[in-house]
This record gives structure tokens, C-alpha cells and sequence, in this order.
């Protein structure tokens, strides 16, 4: 909120001189160029673009940066800032229609943003407020500067748009839409549209896992002393969770290069001189739904707990859908109880707890990891903030540490219930009393074994036998992931055989684009040799095909594409599912027919069917779904004849710390800098290099970035170009 301790002046000139402060940070719906130009002045942040357009922002404060961040992602992403700050504020369906419907919904029912609103002032740190203003600022100076594109709908932002983004967000990776999708099939009082509350709220489909790899080895593992990480998070190639490269230092302590999403003011995955961390997804139990006892199904006003009537807190959820150019106002009560949100559906009337409402502390946690040099200092933040609902964390630093740490902001519970199941609302023993330490959660710190690896799969089996953890040591309410994906198999295989691990051999680990042996690609493999086709040439040749495949997705191989298709029709996407002999046999009858309709055989080449598009060209690349060089490709073989990749690696930090302090780093992107921005150079200049398997090297120095620039600016202070 704007400080005003005088009247407004006439201009932005005359406020200037006649008041003793400036605002610090816009009141919504209060957009003005000139107090965004004012506000922007109090900020300085140099942007440089490097040979591959990434900028690279220096500024002396962490607001500095985060300014600076905001006004060069918004020159390459506005569309997809937009979006985020809208789905944030729950008004995302008035600029998309109705496939924002269901996130707008959910939003202003969980009341995170509401939370946000009404106790920023009192709630937000200095610090995580003094980024979240910066970032602010920087959008708002870039809207007032580049007015034409039509920016001004959505402005003002403000610092309680970022934090709400950071509370609202989270959710997404630990599965908590899906819940609320189950209850909303039984409820019939307003009209949603059929996307699921995920898709709606991050625009990707629902069979798109957000996976990744965290990779790494400590000098005792590696052939030459050196410690390495690989930061190599699996997510949508384009839109609100895409990532996007920058390179930050300030002179408070941010010294990384990394990835980050569209409205986030920070690095979320990424690596420098000193440290770096990997995130990737795991499914903690963060969330519990109760059946309520109430004195009207259909219109309950009451609910029961512990013997005794409570009311229900009511609130109209008000939201508009763009339809046919024309706003139209969708409006519905929502109900809360002590549990949260309620939902009345044809089965009964429901509520849930969730992880993550109204807590503050997100941006907090980010920033001291951004800032941390050590392994202890990641775990100290952790321990100090413990605000970051889920997600795995791999950390590596440049005096040899490494760590896994299977995050959650894990809620207490009272022992005897089955989380998984739904629970009685009467009774006040099912409710949550708090929260557990996070020293409680499996952590393997600084491993005798020298290695770590984690691909979405079992926090059981991420470092050698003689670290891995056990289960009976945790709470069965913890729910420990029990997945073991094709990714975390084929890593041990490899990390785990190799005690001497050279810098060449990591790299070649983290693209590995094999199924190992136990994966249930490979059982059904095995299985279909014990089928009998009988008179159907069809079918045994199919079988054929696939009893030669290698377990390889390598992009000459010609036995990949109908094996791995015909495994994600039989078992999902990232061929995770049971196996079902009868459902394999269809879905490889089915998959032969499409690839001979499609591309005249059987048999095409993987360079055929996986392949990374942009714009009019596309390259061929090696890879597959759940493989560690992860390719996860979408398109209709009838229609699209050559598959594209739409998620899997996108975004790829290494980092290679020597043990006399020098150091090396690598990264890659799967298209560009400019991701929305066809006419950019930068618009698909990484995609070959990509596909290419290749990598380019970042400049970590100030004299590095000058002398590959390709702009160097200051907003606010320069022209705008």
C-alpha cells in the first residue's frame, strides 16, 4: 500500500518534492504510469543480456535484483506473468474464459489470497516485503513503459500479489487439486468447466507428472575429488510453471544461476559458486478430508463437533468468466468449518485440511537458500522457516557436502486414524495439533556412500546400502512415497556401480536413456514373450518388434516406439500403472495400427516420434518418458504424423565444484530465453543444442557477461527499448 503522509500533488514531480517518503509499493486498482516511474526510482538493478539473451542482474540489494528480474521477464513472458498474478488473485477467468473457472473457484474459496490481502502488513517480513515490492515495481515500470500491449488490465501489481503466489502455488506439487476434483464430481450447484482444478490452475494436463532428477557426488565418489549436481527439473515445456533461466547477484549474498517460474521474485532451482540445490517433486500427506455431520445436506448451516452444534463461517465466492466478450458473473456461498473449506456434494458435505494456508514464510525460506553457501546453511533454513509445504531437495556445496532431504511442512496428527481414508468431522481428535519438527523428516546428510539420487521415486532408496533410510523409523502418517520410478532404478544402477565417477560419466549419466531392468516397461517386455499370437501375423509381428527392443529410446533405435507407446497406453504416462496382460496385448494392437496408418510401418525411427519443436522446426533427440534424459512427447499419430516433446527435461544446471575452489558450471534450456517471443533470436536458439544433448556455459563474472553482451541496461534509468 502506498505511504502517503501528504496530500497529492498535481503531478509526480510535486509529489516528489512536497512529500517527506515516496510509496513503496502500489495500491491496488490504482495504476498510474508516473507513480509507477516514481516507484521504480528507487530501485537500480543493471540487466545484461548474455549471447543467449539470459539475463544477467546485478543489483547492491535483493530488492535491487528482484526488481531487475521482474522488468527483464516480463520483456520475455508477460503473458504467462499475467496469468500467474491472476490465478493468484482468483480473477484468472476473466482474461482466459472459463478454463480459468475452477482455479478461480478454488483460490477464493481456500481464502489463501484474502489471507493475504487483509495481514500482509503484519504478516510479511521486512525482507521477504522489500523483495516482493521490488519484483512489483519492476512489472509495473515495464507495464507503464510498454502501455500497447495492453498490461494495464491487470495492473497495478503488488507485493501481495507475490506473496499470495507463493501460498497459493505450492499446492500444486503435492497433489492437492486432485482431492478437491474428487469432491467437486458430486457437486452440482454451479457450472464448472470439464478441466481439472490442476490443469485449470497451472495450465498443463493432468498426465503431465511435474517429475525431475537431483543428481549428485561428493569428492569420495568422483574420480577426480571434485564434487558435482545436477539441478534437472522435468516441467512443462511452455506456460505458468515453464521454467525461466536468470542469473542473480546481489550484494546481500545471491550469487546463483538458475531456474524460476513466471511471478516468482527468486531462483527456485539453481547453482553458483559455492552451492546449489535440485528439487523435485514427492507426495508427503499434507492434506485430510473429513465427512461432516450437518443439519441440512443440501443446505447446512450447522455442523457437529464433539457433541455440540458450531455455525458454519459463510462467504460468497464471487468471480467473472470472459465469455463471448462479455464478462458474466459467476457467484456461489462457500463454507468453511475448523477443518477449512467445505464442499457439498451428492455424497454428503465434506471438509479438508491442507498445508499452506495463510503462511507467510515461503519467500522467507527461498530467500536464506538463495543465499546459503552450505549444506548446513540449506538445512538451517529449513529448520529456521520450515514453510515450503513438500518437495525433494538435493543439496551440494563447494567444500564436498552433499544432502538429500525429503521436505514437508508435515502436520501433526493424533496416532490411530487412516489418513487415507476419509475421516469422522464430529470429533476434534482428527484435527491437526500442530506441526512436526522438520529434524523428524528422512534427511541423509554428507552420505558415506558419496552419492545421492532422486528421481520422484521412495525417499528408501536414494544413496547406497549403507545410507539408505527405513521405514519403520518414520510415521506411517508421514506417508513415505513408495514409487520407485524407471529414472530412480536406472540411477542407482549406474551411481550405485561406479565408485569412481568422472566429470564425462556424470554428464552421461544424467542423459541416460535407458530402462533398467525392473522397470515395468521391461516386465512387459518380458512378459509378451510368453504370449502366443497364434495365426495373427499382426500380432507377432508386433510381439517381434518388441522382444528385439534394447530398452533404450535413443533416436535410431526402431523397436522404442512401439514398445514405450504401447507401455504408456497400457500403464500411463510415465508407464507407472499396474500391469494388465489383456489391456497390453489391446494397447500394442492398437499403437501397431496407429504407427502403420501414421508412418507406413511399425517400426520408424525414435527420431520419428520424439522430437523438440519450435516455431517451424523441430530436431530429433534421444530420450523417453520416466528415463533420465526424460522426453515426455504429445501429438495425435494420426494427425500430427511428428510427435513434439511438451514436458520432461526442460531446464538443466550442472555444477562441478573443485576441491582448490575454481569451478564450473553448465546449462541448457529446451528453447530460449524469449518464450513467448517468435520473432526473438532467442526464441528456439538453445532447442538444437538441446535436443543436440550439448551445453553452453554461462558467464559467472561481470568482465564474462560484458564481453558476450548483447544489451546491458538499466530499467528505469535508460530509455526503454
Amino acid at each position: 500500500m502506498a505511504i502517503r503522509t501528504c496530500l497529492l500533488a498535481a503531478t509526480a514531480l510535486a509529489m516528489v518534492a512536497s512529500c517527506a517518503t515516496t510509496p513503496t509499493d502500489m495500491a491496488a486498482g490504482e495504476f498510474d504510469t508516473a507513480t509507477a516511474r516514481t516507484i521504480a526510482a528507487k530501485y537500480d538493478a543493471r540487466v545484461i543480456r548474455d549471447k543467449f539473451g539470459v539475463p544477467h542482474i546485478y543489483g547492491k540489494r535483493n530488492a535491487d535484483v528482484a526488481y531487475g528480474l521482474a522488468y527483464a521477464h516480463a520483456e520475455d513472458d508477460w503473458k504467462n506473468i499475467e496469468e500467474v498474478i491472476r490465478a493468484s488473485r482468483g480473477t484468472l477467468s476473466e482474461i482466459v474464459g472459463d478454463s480459468g473457472a475452477k482455479s478461480d473457484d478454488m483460490i477464493l474459496a481456500l481464502g489463501n489470497t484474502q489471507i493475504v490481502n487483509r495481514e500482509y502488513d503484519t504478516k510479511t517480513s521486512p525482507q521477504s516485503k522489500a523483495v516482493a515490492e521490488g519484483y512489483a515495481a519492476g512489472i509495473n515500470l515495464w507495464c507503464a513503459e510498454h502501455a500497447a500491449t495492453g498490461c494495464g488490465r491487470t495492473m497495478p501489481v503488488t507485493g501481495r500479489d507475490i506473496i499470495a503466489g507463493f501460498v497459493n502455488r505450492p499446492m500444486s506439487f503435492y497433489g492437492f487439486e486432485g482431492e478437491i476434483d474428487a469432491l467437486l464430481s458430486g457437486r452440482a450447484n454451479m457450472e464448472m468447466s470439464t478441466k481439472s482444478t490442476r490443469e485449470a490452475f497451472i495450465n498443463t494436463t493432468d498426465d503431465i507428472e511435474l517429475g525431475s532428477n537431483g543428481l549428485a557426488v561428493a569428492p569420495s565418489r568422483s574420480a577426480d575429488g571434485h564434487t558435482r549436481l545436477s539441478a534437472n527439473s522435468h516441467q512443462p515445456y511452455e506456460g505458468r510453471v515453464a521454467w525461466y533461466e536468470a542469473r542473480l547477484k546481489s550484494e546481500e549474498g545471491i550469487d546463483l544461476i538458475g531456474g524460476l517460474f513466471p511471478g516468482t521474485p527468486i531462483i527456485l532451482t539453481g547453482v553458483g559458486p559455492n552451492f546449489g540445490w535440485a528439487s523435485t517433486v514427492n507426495k508427503p500427506d499434507l492434506f485430510d478430508t473429513f465427512k461432516l455431520v450437518v443439519d441440512d445436506e443440501k443446505n447446512p448451516m450447522q455442523y457437529r463437533m464433539d457433541g455440540a452444534w458450531k455455525s458454519f463461517e459463510r462467504k460468497q465466492v464471487r468471480y467473472n468468466v470472459l465469455r463471448d466478450g462479455a464478462l458474466v458473473p459467476v457467484e456461489r456461498t462457500g463454507l468453511s468449518s475448523v477443518h477449512g473449506p467445505v464442499y457439498i456434494t451428492d455424497k454428503g458435505v465434506f471438509a479438508m485440511s491442507y498445508v499452506g494456508k495463510g503462511d507467510f514464510k515461503h519467500l522467507d525460506q527461498y530467500l536464506a537458500i538463495n543465499m546459503a553457501k552450505t549444506v548446513d546453511d540449506w538445512r538451517a533454513a529449513q529448520i529456521k522457516y520450515n514453510a515450503i509445504p513438500s518437495v525433494n531437495y538435493i543439496v551440494g556445496d563447494s567444500k564436498g557436502g552433499i544432502a538429500y532431504f525429503w521436505n514437508a511442512h508435515m502436520p501433526k496428527r493424533v496416532p490411530g486414524w487412516d489418513r487415507s481414508k476419509v475421516l469422522p468431522g464430529d470429533i476434534s481428535e482428527t484435527l491437526w495439533t500442530g506441526w512436526e519438527s522438520p529434524t523428524t523428516l528422512p534427511s541423509i546428510i554428507r552420505p558415506k556412500s558419496g552419492y545421492i539420487v532422486n528421481a520422484n521415486h521412495s525417499p528408501l532408496l536414494v544413496s547406497g546400502p549403507e545410507d539408505n533410510l527405513k521405514a519403520e523409523n518414520y510415521p506411517k502418517d508421514y506417508a513415505l512415497d513408495t514409487l520407485v520410478t524407471n529414472r530412480g532404478l536406472r540411477a542407482q544402477e549406474l551411481f550405485g556401480a561406479d565408485t569412481s565417477i568422472t566429470r564425462e560419466e556424470f554428464f552421461a549419466y544424467k542423459m541416460d536413456d535407458r530402462y533398467a531392468a525392473g522397470s515395468n516397461v521391461r516386465k512387459m517386455q518380458a512378459d509378451f514373450r510368453n504370449v502366443d499370437a497364434g495365426g495373427d501375423a499382426d500380432l507377432k509381428a508386433a510381439l517381434a518388434i518388441v522382444a528385439a527392443w534394447d530398452g533404450r529410446a535413443d533416436m535410431e533405435n526402431r523397436n522404442a516406439a512401439l514398445t514405450i507407446f504401447t507401455g504408456q497406453a497400457a500403464m500411463g504416462s510415465q508407464i507407472h500403472g499396474a500391469y494388465d496382460r489383456t489391456k497390453a496385448l489391446a494397447s500394442l494392437k492398437q499403437t501397431a495400427a496407429l504407427l502403420k496408418a501414421s508412418l507406413g510401418r511399425i517400426d520408424p525411427k525414435w527420431s520419428e516420434v520424439s522430437r523438440v519443436a519450435r516455431g517451424s522446426q523441430s530436431w530429433p533427440t534421444n530420450g523417453g518418458p520416466d528415463t533420465l534424459r526424460a522426453v515426455y512427447v504429445a501429438g495425435d499419430l494420426m494427425k500430427d504424423k511428428l510427435r513434439s516433446g511438451r514436458a520432461g527435461d526442460t531446464y538443466v544446471a550442472m555444477a562441478d565444484w573443485a576441491p582448490d575452489g575454481t569451478y564450473k558450471i553448465d546449462t541448457i534450456h529446451q528453447y530460449g530465453s524469449a518464450t513467448i517471443d517468435a520473432s526473438s533470436p532467442h526464441y528456439a536458439d538453445q532447442a538444437p543444442i538441446f535436443a543436440a544433448e550439448k551445453w553452453k556455459q554461462p558467464p559467472m563474472t561481470l568482465d564474462g557477461v560484458l564481453a558476450e553482451a548483447t544489451r546491458d541496461y538499466r530499467p528505469g534509468k535508460d530509455a526503454p527499448k
